[in-house]
């Protein structure tokens, strides 16, 4: 697959500490440029901005799902489509930091065309993300993910 232009993300955050160190410690961001109302993060090679905003903006976002393969999935949510034992490497990590899921790691489609490995998470400001690994990287848009080999 052709690399892929790298993608900026700003995301509202109730706490300019405790978010960024959840990012930092338990994801494995490292920090880049900063103020007193945003900060840089390196989010496997993309650039996620933490935005300062009051916490009444938090609460007034809601927590809307839609059901996928057995599943209800948090709208919205973001993340990182990984290498197969990279997922494996961030799952670890997310276990050792003692971090709850709010979806633990699972495969969808197994044996099927769109077979992916995911999870997901909620950062201390309440956004939610998903990890996935697809088996064959290639199938990454391909309009039949669940059609069997």
């Amino acid at each position: 697959m052709a690399a892929l232009n790298c993608f900026h993300l700003a995301i509202p955050v109730s706490d300019l500490d405790q978010t960024p160190a959840f990012y930092e410690i338990v994801i494995g961001c490292s920090r880049g440029r900063e103020s007193d109302s945003w900060i840089d993060l390196n989010f496997f090679g993309h650039q996620l901005v933490l935005h300062r905003v009051g916490q009444d903006a938090q609460q007034d976002r809601g927590t809307l799902t839609n059901p996928v393969d057995g599943e209800e999935i948090p709208i919205p949510h973001f993340g990182i489509v990984l290498e197969w034992a990279a997922f494996d490497r961030l799952v670890a990590r997310i276990k050792s930091a003692g971090t709850d899921f709010l979806i633990a790691p699972t495969t969808r489609f197994e044996g099927r065309a769109g077979e992916q490995r995911t999870c997901f998470l909620i950062d201390p400001s309440g956004n939610c993300l998903e990890f996935k690994a697809f088996r064959d990287l290639g199938r990454l848009f391909s309009k039949n993910l669940g059609e069997y080999d």
